[in-house]
């Protein structure tokens, strides 16, 4: 059974037709993730590395308001639109999930909504 998390404190409703998190089974999956501000629709200044940091700071947003963190992601699938930004994604990453990381799957794409270079989405299990 699954049940969509409707209204997550200090989370806004993006008015897109997906939830942001949906649990079921154990397992919390998290709507794909973009480096935006809150609030704000673009991407953050600063290139990848800004954009990547931003993105898994909005991943720690989610996962807090359902009482989760970092150590409870078990999959991540990161969505690149520039193989050549792979290492500089890396080095952030690596601050997220220093020890015990997810697996992870890292596909190259050719766009991303509203252009922004990067994109993930979370798999945690309580």
């Amino acid at each position: 059974m699954s049940k969509n998390v409707p209204a997550l404190p200090g989370i806004e409703a993006s008015g897109l037709p997906f939830s942001q998190v949906v649990e079921a089974n154990g397992f919390v999956f998290l709507a794909g993730q973009v480096g935006n501000a809150p609030g704000v629709s673009g991407a953050v200044p600063g290139g990848i590395a800004a954009e990547t940091r931003q993105m898994l700071d909005n991943v720690g947003r989610l996962l807090r308001a359902v009482g989760l963190d970092y150590g409870d992601v078990v999959k991540s699938t990161v969505y690149l639109r520039d193989f050549a930004d792979f290492d500089a994604m890396n080095q952030v990453y690596r601050e997220y999930f220093a020890t015990e990381p997810p697996t992870r799957a890292t596909v190259g794409v050719t766009a991303l909504a509203r252009d922004f270079r990067i994109e993930i989405e979370v798999i945690a299990t309580r």
